[in-house]
């Protein structure tokens, strides 16, 4: 099987993936749902989520982490460098910054996605935010989508402002909680 960039996130109904100011402090938290993001997806959690539930990252799903700016921002403000020592932790950036040396800044995360597809290795999560969505939606291979029962009403578009580009995505499965959540997986049909 060949590795696969993997959209996993959190969304809103009225899919938004953070508010208009990036807070994501409306998606519920606790739930029944959470059995899924602890064990399938346990991989995408921050290293203090792992010690604070006193668990070990798996390392049976990703291997390493896509994100914006934007996304790491929240970690940086709460003193945590590098939030995901776990995984290979590639940070989009159009200008250069000082990072801990655990992150690697790319100007072109479009080449270095294509760059990792090449490679041996787990699925690649693409974790945020919107704007990086966009540009990577060519490759996105795999949606796994966290919707809430919450609607935004206006805030962070899971795709940013992408322009139009219908792409049809297959579904895969899809399972609701009695949180209200529902996980829904979809793979872009080739």
């Amino acid at each position: 099987m060949s590795r696969e960039l993997v959209y996993y996130i959190a969304v809103s109904l009225d899919g938004f993936i953070a508010d208009p100011d990036g807070g994501y402090d409306a998606f519920l938290s606790d739930g029944d749902h959470t059995s899924v993001i602890f064990g399938e997806y346990a991989d995408a959690l921050p290293a203090h989520a792992h010690a604070a539930l006193g668990i070990s990252p798996p390392r049976t799903r990703f291997d390493t982490v896509v994100m914006g700016w934007n996304t790491l921002v929240p970690a940086l403000d709460a003193g945590i460098a590098s939030p995901y020592p776990h995984l290979r932790q590639i940070v989009a950036s159009r200008r250069e910054r000082e990072v801990d040396p655990a992150v690697t800044l790319t100007a072109d995360p479009a080449a270095v996605v294509n760059e990792l597809k090449a490679q041996d290795g787990l699925d690649i999560w693409l974790c945020g935010g919107g704007a990086l969505a966009g540009a990577l939606l060519p490759q996105v291979d795999r949606l796994v989508l966290k919707r809430h029962p919450v609607v935004f009403g206006s805030g962070v578009p899971l795709f940013g402002d992408a322009p139009f580009a219908a792409r049809p995505f297959a579904p895969v499965r899809s399972r609701a909680f009695d949180s209200g959540v529902v996980i829904e997986e979809f793979a872009a049909e080739k």
